[in-house]
Parts: C-alpha cells; structure tokens; sequence
C-alpha cells in the first residue's frame, strides 16, 4: 500500500497497542496529554523540514505520549467504538490523512488490532519501537526460527550455462500490480489531498484543479478498467507469441480506507473475467497483499471464524483453477499457494508471500512458518530435485525488501541456497518498479547462484509509465537450464496516450541488447551490478528502466548505494552486501527504502 497509508495503519496500531502497555492516567490528564501531542506533532512537522535525525526523535517521543491519551480509555473498559474516536481524532491532528482517511481506516483496521492486542502483551517500549525506528526496544515477532531441510545432502553445483545458438526459447507473459479503479473519472483532480485520487468523489485538494486525463494519471492515481482492457487487447493480438502468463498478485485500487470484502470480490471477479475474455493462454497466478479488505491482513489457518481468511481464499480457489489443476484447490484454500507441473521437467510453484509481509498484523501471534508454508515448499523442491525437474517460484512480495519479515526471508534465502541446481528462476512483482535481487551462496557470499526478477507494475502509480514484461526462457530440450535468458520491457507512454487518445504498448527496452549482456545467468548479473558501480552513464540507463522511462529526480549517492545494495540483497534487514560509508550509513538506506515505498 502507499507510505502514507502505512503510515496510517501504523499510527493506529501504535495507538491501540499503547492502551495496553502503561499504567492508568486520569480523565483531567488525557486534556492535557492531547495539548502536549498537539504541540509535538506541530514540532514534528517543523522538524520533517529540517532535520530528519530530530524527526525520528520526535516521533519516538511522540509514540510514547500517546500512550498517555489513550491509556484511560482502555482501563475503563471503554468499547471499541470510543477508542476509535480518540484514535480518530490522533490521526487528524498529527496530519497522517484527511478527515475523511482518518475516519475510515480507523473503522477498517479497529477490529483486527484490537483482537490481536487481546492476545498481546507489549511494554511501552517494545510497542514504540515495533511502530518508530530506533525506539525503545521493540517487539520481535520475528524471534528467528529455522524450516527443516531434508537429510538428502545437497548435489553438486554444476554453474549454469549460456544455451547454445538456436536452442528453443520459450516465451513468458508477466503481469503484475494492475490496481484497476473502477471508480476513475477522467477530468477529476489528481492531487486530492487523499492517498488514491482521480476518482469522482476525489476532494478538490490544494492549488486548484488538475485534471485527469483519459488513459491514466502520473500522480495519486490508479489503473482505469479501459486501460486494462487496452492492454490485455493489445496482448490478446499477440498471444500466440506467449508459452503462459505468470500473474503476480494486487488486483484492487489504493483505496485502502474504503474496501470492504464485497468490494475486493467484485475487483477480483471483473479483472479474471477480463483475463479469461482475451488471454487463451494459462495463467498462474500469485496473491499479492492488496487482496484482502483490511489491506494486509491475512490471517494465518489457526485464525477461524468471522476473521478467517477462508472468504478470500475460497474464491481465489474457484478462480485460480480457471488455469490450474484441480489438484491445487486444497492447497489454495488452505495457504493460497500451490505447485503445478507446467511440462514435464518443469514445475512452478506459487508462494503466498502475505506470510511474510511486514504489515499483516496476524503475524504478530505467531510468524513461525505461518500455514507450514516454507516447510511445504521444502518438500516440493526435495520432491522436484529427486525427479529432475526445474522449478519456478512465483510470488508478489520479493523476499529482500523491508516488506518481508526478516526470519521469513531468511529461511526462504537458505531454502534457494540448497536448492539452487533445482530453482531456476523467481519472479516477483509488488514494487511497481523493473529490477531484480541476487542470492549468493551462503558459505561465503561471493558467488552468486539465483535471481528474482522484479517485474513492473501495470498501474502508474506514483510517477511511472504502465508496463509488463516478457521474459525469454531456456526452452524445452533435453539438458535445458530453464533459466532466463533474455527479457524485454512494454511501456505505454501515458502523456503521448492523453494527448493523442491513441495508447501505443511499445518495446522499451531489451535487456541483453541495452545491457550489452552476452548472457543473464547469476553470475552475469552480479557482473552486470559490479559494472554499476563504477560505469555512471550505465547506472543512469538502468535507473531510467528501473522507473519505466518515467523522468524520475536525480539519483544521488544515497539513492544510487541504496538501490545497488538492494540488488545485491535477497535477505531482508541484512546489510552485508551494501557498501556502507560514514556519509552512507545503514540507517540512511533503511531511510531512503521507507521514503520511495510505494505499496
């Protein structure tokens, strides 16, 4: 979801989990208490000017007060109702959203925090610094935990090699982050004042109108249905060219204050309606983290009830299966994860990358291996490696972002480690950019072994042309690595496609042809990242692709360690890869990270 919106959805959780972590304070102090947090949230809005340093400070101090204000409530046994309208009330005056955000993504998320906060119990200081950096001490639901690796010891690593001139290819349609508005108007203002504008209801925001335009807007704006359907028309003519499609999770808008479950069902059904319309190719897809109303909010299987997550879950099983064997249903109504024999010698697996999501707050009850997942993917990989096969994972979070928990990541990087000779390629979406993550092998970190693809996102949101992907794969003959060997880049030049009505999906780039790359294996990558660091005018290429031909700022030093310490960083919170500096330090990149989040 959007910074700002996690910002939100933080901010209320920091407040529900403070009503339970202090002693009682009295009614004649929450007065005061709100005037002293009027006064530091106004400080902290002077600071976010000027200092970043006095920022977090203030933040933490700012955390830590508010447990003040809302302690009382709690102790009274007040309902969750009255809770909500003090953390209402926190929200709209530290300026996290409008009004109207405010208001309803209290509603929304009030629920699932307060019944995970039953099951909680978190000092002041572990509930501020689970919410602000460098607070307190905060709690750890990621207390390391470690996935049984099978007894078979690991074969020998034979490096991959280029294929030979002429070897079939197959070809992969990847489709990611579509964030279809089926409430976008054209005309209406982009820049709102709220999280997801250009929408009928869209406030008028500061600075006067700016309008819309017909096929999609640069700013605070999702993907129109129209231009969903342009696309999958212009695939549909092309189709023939595609062996099958990996699709890769977040179907609904960024109108995470105002999704009802209802409302996702209905996005889920009318975007897989339009799939199936123009795609006559398989398609396996992924579930990415906006599926669910709350956003985020996935519950692990011991969660029943009312809050289980089985709503969800058993429509994507009667959608999925569209494309995949039947014999995948349990599986996806259990974890909403599944492994499918794509041709005889290879397999894909799809991962349900919401277990290890930073933002599902169902994680905090138990992050061990949530639904058995890691463990099952173990076997699948064990089970592949004993047959010969080649795997493909497919998934939506990449595993090396801030967005994954880091013992989830771990475990997942250990995993590729000892299955590296088996996973051929990974393919992740979520960040609405066009990169990729390096794994390198665990005994001394120098040699790489595997890569996860990041693909670009359809929606434009923030700042970023429409796009997909093509990915060429080793083909189908006997000996095949079924690694990638090549790949390019479709792009919809949004301003031509407003000013002319006439949306053009083009080729933005070819990888090895723009790269000068004679071949994409792991070891050409890491290669290819070592060429960055030294080569400028190559950087300023790939930082162009990296945004999809969007004029992005200038990428300073900070950016420009930051994004090539992230290519080199498939664990996440693991700096080693990075080049720190004095001027370049961990927190500076952990900084940067949070401010360019954009899901």
């Amino acid at each position: 979801m959007a910074y700002v919106l996690f910002s939100a959805g933080s901010a209320l959780f920091c407040a529900l989990l403070l009503l339970v972590a202090s002693p009682p304070t009295s009614h004649s102090d929450v007065r005061t208490d709100m005037e002293k947090l009027d006064a530091l949230g106004r400080t902290i809005q002077e600071a976010r000017l000027s200092d970043p340093e006095l920022e977090g400070s203030l933040k933490c101090s700012l955390c830590e007060m508010g447990m003040e204000v809302v302690q009382g409530l709690f102790i009274q046994n007040k309902s969750q109702d009255e809770i909500a309208t003090v953390v209402t009330k926190l929200c709209i005056l530290f300026h996290v959203e409008d009004k109207t955000v405010c208001t309803y993504i209290v509603q929304l998320f009030k629920h699932e925090i307060l019944t995970v906060i039953d099951k909680l119990a978190l000092s002041p200081k572990e509930a501020c610094g689970l919410i602000v950096h460098d607070c307190g001490s905060p709690y750890d639901p990621t207390s390391f935990w470690n996935i049984t690796l099978p007894n078979t010891p690991k074969p020998p690593v034979t490096p991959p090699k280029p294929p030979k001139p002429g070897a079939p290819v197959s070809r992969v349609l990847f489709l990611s982050d579509v964030h279809v508005d089926l409430l976008y108007k054209p005309g209406a203002n982009v820049d709102c004042g709220e999280p997801l504008c250009c929408r009928a209801n869209s406030p008028a925001g500061k600075g006067g109108p700016k309008p819309a335009g017909k096929w999609g807007d640069y700013r605070y704006c999702d993907t129109p249905l129209w231009t969903l359907e342009n696309l999958l028309q212009h695939l549909a003519q092309k189709q023939s060219q595609f062996d099958y499609a990996i699709w890769a999770g977040d179907i609904p808008a960024h109108d995470v204050w105002n999704q009802s479950r209802a409302d996702q069902l209905h996005v889920l059904n009318t975007v897989s309606d339009m799939m199936l319309k123009y795609l006559k190719i398989p398609i396996f897809p992924a579930l990415g983290n906006h599926e669910s109303s709350p956003v985020d909010s996935f519950p692990p299987p011991f969660i029943t009830g009312k809050d289980s997550i089985s709503w969800l879950y058993d429509a994507l099983a009667e959608t999925w299966t569209h494309w995949t064997p039947v014999s995948t249903k349990r599986n996806i109504e259990r974890g909403a994860f599944y492994s499918v024999l794509i041709r005889p010698g290879l397999r894909l697996i799809s991962i349900n990358t919401n277990y290890c999501n930073t933002n599902n707050w169902w994680l905090l009850l138990n992050t061990t291996d949530p639904a058995g997942q890691l463990q099952w993917l173990t076997q699948q990989l064990q089970q592949a490696e004993d047959k010969g096969e080649k795997v493909h994972i497919i998934g939506h979070i990449p595993p090396g972002t801030g967005s994954c928990l880091k013992a989830w990541s771990w475990n997942y990087y250990r995993i590729i480690n000892r299955y590296e000779s088996t996973v051929a390629a990974q393919f992740f979406g979520h960040t609405h950019k066009d990169h990729f993550e390096l794994f390198y092998d665990m005994k001394n970190r120098t040699r790489p072994t595997n890569v996860a693809y990041i693909g670009p996102s359809v929606t434009t949101y923030q700042y970023l042309n429409p796009g997909y992907k093509v990915y060429e794969i080793d083909g189908n003959y006997t000996g095949s690595s079924m690694q990638v060997v090549n790949q390019q880049t479709y792009i919809m030049n949004l301003t031509d496609a407003n000013l002319t009505d006439k949306p053009t999906w083009q080729l933005e780039y070819d990888t090895k042809e723009a790269y000068n790359m004679s071949s994409m294996t792991p070891a050409d990558w890491d290669k290819f990242v070592q060429r960055l660091e030294k080569d400028d005018e190559l950087f300023q290429m790939f930082y162009r692709y990296y945004y999809k031909s969007y004029p992005a700022e200038a990428c300073d030093q900070k950016c420009r360690t930051a994004l090539i310490c992230d290519l080199k960083t498939a664990r996440s919170d693991d700096p080693s890869m990075c080049t720190l500096t004095p001027e370049v330090t961990w927190r500076d990149l952990q900084n940067y990270r949070t401010a360019n989040r954009l899901c």
